[in-house]
């Protein structure tokens, strides 16, 4: 293998060893040909407006060389002599100039290479296609078409865009012998980006490339930087790191630290020296020889020298394209490996679905839709606000773009990682925009459906994996349905919900359980408590004494959307902290209810009115309750109010005051005050408020202020029971404090010692640099001025930090060894 490579590598270093400059072949007879006045005008606007990017001038020569050697390929079928089977390859090199000032590159293919003319029909008329007259022919021998292969260049300009980067460009090609060209000869074309006519001469090296094609670009000053092994590198793996079948090798050089062996043999040469002169002295085989060991020597002996080292430079030839893409073939893993190569992604997505199909419309793709281990934190600071970026379209495996504009995916899915393979898609002449067609409009379809295929088939069929995806896509299920209204039942029928009786259910799951009469589906909603908390809530007592399954909903989402479904299949949702809670079963004893109704609205008649204009700023009413068991009251929202929750999700997202004017203000009071009449602390205050005088002239001023207190309290206890806010919440406390104080026996004036101590007096001078309180702690250690994280002592033993090198793109490097 090792000698294989070393000819490989020799091989190619042959074949891009030196530029073709035609200024050092003046004397070579050249033929000039001028481009007509039309074709000139024309390749001026190719070269300064056609391209947007300077970067796609080497995806577009890469495709080219690519299509030189697949037509080699496909020529060979019927034609045997023209390849023997060497090695098809693409190779890259870009030369610095001695002075550091400018290089060129060279971009070399072992392909069908051009005769004279080809070069002057090919390169000298703008839009003339070489690739597009061969899959003409191509197509004509065979009626299936299946001898097109894995050509990509279709309008005759990418050739061009070397002058984008380029202010003159040369190109050396020669033929594979034939039966008809025995003997062909290389032949160059040369053109400058400013010249009107271009050169077509016979290459004064003679024959250095064997067969194929060398495209030498002499870089402007201002394009320097893709003399860069880096910048080359990232734009193979953005473009063309999957377009060409063939390997893409790039000539690169390293700095290695190897032994130094002159200075080995150097050090074993003087040690036999003194090896020599040590045995010319005599010695007494009588007398004992005695040596002291310093404890230098010693430390010498035990540990030998490190060998001293040289730097070398290593120039080898490095396989950009080593991974296949993964999408035209079918394998059973390495999914995996290509997600995280691909997407620079290093946390294993959860699941993925390789397809490929027809859109309809006449476009033949193959796809790989992947779920991601985790959705990124920025995506959920806006979700609304997220753009889809991680669709990578392709077409003919050359990247296209990432940017579907108005046919992008929608918000909730716009995290989703896929990559599209088309075999044809409408490009501009440019090949960077997509022209908008029927399948751009059909592929966000085709990606979410295949999306919630992907969703539903986990569910049904692994629910161990579901319940891992769950917990990262439940939320995004949640806001699909909200978003996305024709997929929102498939969307909705995924979701899950912790319960008064289970840890999660599914809306159809809820529906199997629901009792006998039951006609809606009741939930209980308040962001950002514990399920077991909210399972003690007021509002679900008599429910959950009663066997009802109450569904428990602690995120934000989840009320947006029961508020847009309204009903799950024919059957309506009842949020239990509204008012005109229903079970089902009151049909069965409704004569008997309205009487028992009856009765407790008579008893309860004089604490009902009191209540009503104690509370009259905080509720509209107040009734007989029938969904408290214990708790003595509770304040529930009126069926047009808002909730304690809804209020809570206004507040977090900063809603201003008077949003709905008149309605608003309505749905903020539109409260009611429910009291549980088998409650004892409310037959006790029925019996105070009984007791109080109806004569003015009797009336207990002291009495009446102590009763109404209490009622404060209970009041605004019921709206913190309810999950409301206080409407003043020092004057509540002030009002507990002194109930306590009566309890304990202490007096309610009894003053708090308030005494402290007073500040300083102002001092206006600033502290000296030495007196400044230090921002950072002081280091144990000396600081050398590298990056570093600063942890105390305690956090040192439950945290541990590594740290890696990254790029410009924040990824770690990829170092390539292949070869």
């Amino acid at each position: 293998m090792r000698l294989l490579n070393t000819l490989l590598c020799l091989s190619l270093t042959v074949l891009t060893s030196r530029a073709t400059d035609d200024t050092e072949f003046a004397d070579v007879p050249k033929v000039k040909h001028d481009y007509q006045s039309d074709v000139a005008r024309l390749r001026k606007i190719v070269i300064d407006s056609l391209y947007s990017h300077t970067d796609i001038f080497l995806r577009e020569l890469v495709s080219n060389a690519n299509d030189a050697v697949e037509k080699l390929r496909l020529t060979a079928l019927t034609d045997e002599d023209l390849w023997n089977g060497d090695p098809l390859n693409i190779t890259i090199k870009a030369v610095k100039n001695e002075d550091g000032k400018g290089g060129h590159i060279i971009i070399s293919d072992t392909g069908i290479g051009m005769s004279p003319e080809e070069l002057t029909t090919n390169l000298g008329t703008l839009a003339k296609s070489g690739t597009s007259e061969f899959l003409a022919k191509a197509e004509g021998q065979t009626s299936d078409g299946t001898s097109s292969g894995n050509l990509i260049g279709a309008f005759g300009l990418g050739f061009y865009s070397s002058f984008l980067v380029a202010d003159r460009v040369t190109v050396a090609s020669i033929p594979p012998k034939s039966a008809k060209v025995p003997e062909p000869s290389q032949y160059v074309f040369s053109s400058s980006a400013d010249d009107a006519s271009f050169e077509i001469y016979p290459d004064p090296r003679g024959n250095t490339l064997g067969r194929g094609t060398e495209v030498t670009l002499f870089l402007k000053p201002e394009a320097v930087e893709y003399l860069e092994e880096e910048k080359i590198i990232e734009l193979v793996n953005k473009h063309s790191s999957f377009s060409s079948t063939f390997p893409i090798y790039l000539f690169t050089t390293r700095t290695d630290e190897v032994p130094d062996e002159d200075a080995v043999e150097e050090e074993e040469s003087s040690q036999t020296t003194s090896a020599s002169d040590a045995t010319e002295t005599p010695v007494d085989e009588d007398e004992a020889i005695i040596e002291e060991v310093t404890e230098a020597e010693e430390s010498e002996t035990k540990e030998p020298k490190p060998p001293k080292m040289k730097s070398v430079v290593v120039e080898e030839w490095t396989q950009l394209n080593v991974q296949p893409p993964i999408w035209a073939r079918d394998p059973k893993t390495e999914y995996t490996l290509f997600f995280t190569t691909f997407f620079k992604d290093f946390t294993k997505p959860l699941a993925w679905q390789h397809f490929s199909g027809d859109s309809g419309s006449g476009v033949s793709f193959k796809a790989i839709v992947y779920l991601p281990g985790k959705i990124p934190e920025e995506y959920w600071q806006q979700p609304l606000a997220s753009k889809s970026k991680d669709v990578k379209l392709m077409v003919k495996r050359t990247f296209i773009t990432s940017d579907l504009g108005d046919h992008g995916l929608p918000k909730w899915a716009s995290w989703v990682k896929v990559v599209i393979d088309a075999d044809d898609l409408p490009l501009n002449v440019s090949r960077e925009t997509l022209q908008s067609n029927r399948f751009l409009q059909q592929l966000k379809g085709i990606i979410i459906k295949r999306l919630i295929q992907l969703f539903t088939k986990i569910f049904e069929e692994d629910p161990e994996k579901f319940r891992e995806i769950e917990g990262v896509y439940g939320s995004i299920f949640k806001l699909g349905a909200v978003e996305d209204t024709k997929n929102r039942d498939k969307l909705a029928a995924l979701t899950r919900f912790t319960t008064t009786q289970r840890n999660e259910t599914t809306l159809d799951q809820y529906l199997e359980n629901k009792k006998k009469g039951q006609r809606q589906i009741f939930y209980l909603a308040e962001m950002g408590k514990k399920p077991e908390d909210l399972a003690q809530s007021v509002f679900v007592e008599k429910l959950h004494a009663r066997g009802y399954e109450v569904l428990l909903l602690t995120e934000p989402l989840d009320e947006i959307l029961f508020g847009n479904l309204r009903q799950w299949k024919n059957v309506p949702f009842q949020d239990v902290a509204k008012a005109g809670l229903k079970f089902g079963d009151e049909s069965e004893d409704a004569k008997d209810e309205k009487e028992e109704q009856k009765r407790l609205a008579e008893k309860f008649k004089p604490l009902l009115e009191w209540l009503k204009d104690e509370a009259k700023d905080i509720v509209r009413d107040v009734v007989i309750s029938n969904r408290l068991v214990k708790s003595p009251c509770a304040i529930v929202a009126e069926t047009g109010g808002y909730t304690a929750n809804v209020q809570k999700m206004m507040a977090a997202s900063n809603a201003k005051g008077n949003r709905g004017g008149i309605l608003h203000e309505f749905a903020m009071k539109a409260k009611v005050l429910e009291i549980n009449p088998r409650s004892p602390l409310i037959e006790g205050l029925l019996r105070r408020v009984k007791e109080l005088p109806s004569d003015e002239d009797e009336k207990d001023q002291e009495t009446e202020e102590e009763l109404q207190e209490v009622a404060s309290i209970l009041i605004d206890g019921a709206l913190v029971r309810s999950g409301f806010e206080v409407p003043d919440s020092n004057r509540f406390f002030t009002r507990v404090d002194r109930v306590l104080r009566r309890s304990l026996g202490v007096s309610e004036t009894a003053p708090t010692d308030e005494t402290v101590k007073p500040a300083p007096p102002v001092d206006p001078e600033l502290p000296l640099e030495e007196e400044q309180i230090p921002i950072m702690p002081p280091l144990d250690e000396e600081d050398d001025g590298k990056a570093k994280v600063i942890l105390s002592e305690e956090m040192k033993k439950h945290v541990s930090i590594e740290m890696e090198e990254i790029d410009d793109d924040e990824y770690p490097p990829v170092k390539h060894d292949e070869l």
